[in-house]
């Protein structure tokens, strides 16, 4: 049964070239994963505050670089596209920034964050997701970028604010933490926001 609507970006939308790098304009670079982040990202799983929020824990560096090469895969998948945000002086890693369940036909996609515990405080969480977001919407094409966290987990929803999405309601008993389900808010962003 052919479809009404045509599809908001063709397949190929994003593997069809190389993930760039973005720049915020204020010393944070967005880039795709290299190998060599395993052991920043294995010490930023080891921080008891990634635990409260994030369903995953790191074991040790060899798991983390599995979860980077997926990352880096998840471009020419076109589901995922993952990008490290680093100090553009330093290089330090400082943390990660995504389009999850990314769904072209729609225009769809969810962004994800996370920081080390060294970049909180920052800003970084709020300008890192404000390139990512410019770019899906205004240089991609994406239509509604969508942003979830747990209504208890305040610094997020502070993010999502700063980040220009606006706060639609409420998911209830949406996601299962390690304490037990939470309630999960849903900001968003769409063209012209």
């Amino acid at each position: 049964m052919p479809y009404t609507a045509g599809s908001v970006l063709p397949a190929g939308t994003l593997s069809g070239t190389p993930q760039p790098v973005l720049r915020t304009g204020d010393g944070l670079l967005l880039r795709p994963w290299r190998a060599e982040d395993a052991p920043a990202v294995y010490a930023a799983f080891q921080d008891p505050a990634m635990h409260q929020w994030h369903v995953r824990s790191a074991d040790c560096e060899e798991e983390v670089a599995g979860w980077i090469e997926a990352w880096r895969k998840g471009w020419a998948g076109e589901r995922n596209a993952q990008w490290a945000v680093a100090d553009t002086d330093t290089g330090e890693l400082l943390g990660r920034v995504a389009l999850r369940s990314i769904d072209l036909g729609d225009g769809v996609a969810e962004v994800a964050y996370w920081t080390t515990k060294a970049a909180r405080g920052r800003g970084v969480a709020p300008r890192a997701t404000t390139a990512l977001t410019r770019w899906a919407l205004d240089e991609i094409g994406f239509h509604r970028l969508e942003l979830m966290h747990a209504t208890a987990n305040e610094a997020s929803c502070r993010v999502a604010t700063k980040a220009g999405f606006t706060l639609e309601g409420t998911r209830r008993s949406a996601a299962l933490h390690q304490d037990g389900w939470h309630d999960m808010h849903l900001h968003a962003r769409v063209q012209g926001d």
